[in-house]
């Protein structure tokens, strides 16, 4: 299998529907709620690619465009975008839907990096 085909078939898509508990005072989801569950995304499509145990080692200009109003779907999508000797980068996006009508639009945007670890947690080759 070719790198590009491990990156297309590593891209993880999870939806979410958006309800009150996860929502701030302004009836949008909390942001710090937004960087967990990307953060989720982010992780499992890092194993998903490389196979290996790895951890987040940094979260970089997270970028948010729309809020994402409770009683929607967030889908949320996150693709490998950069490899590196024992590390790699995931960018992850988030669009927000309306339940009730077509159409979808970006609202948030980031890049993870994860490390590969050992047994030991040392940092190991990603399996390229």
């Amino acid at each position: 299998m070719t790198l590009e085909e491990r990156i297309k078939k590593s891209e993880t898509h999870i939806f979410k529907a958006i309800f009150p508990n996860t929502t701030n005072h302004y009836d949008t989801l909390f942001g710090g709620t937004a960087m967990q569950l990307m953060d989720e995304v982010a992780f499992i499509t890092a194993t998903r690619f490389s196979r290996q145990r790895v951890v987040t080692v940094s979260s970089d200009r997270i970028d948010f465009k729309q809020p994402i109003p409770a009683g929607t779907f967030a889908e949320f999508i996150g693709k490998v975008v950069k490899i590196g000797n024992t590390s790699l980068q995931v960018h992850v996006e988030i669009y927000v839907e309306n339940m009730y009508s077509e159409g979808r639009e970006k609202a948030i945007s980031g890049n993870f990096t994860f490390v590969a670890l050992n047994e030991n947690k040392e940092p190991v080759a990603i399996n390229k």
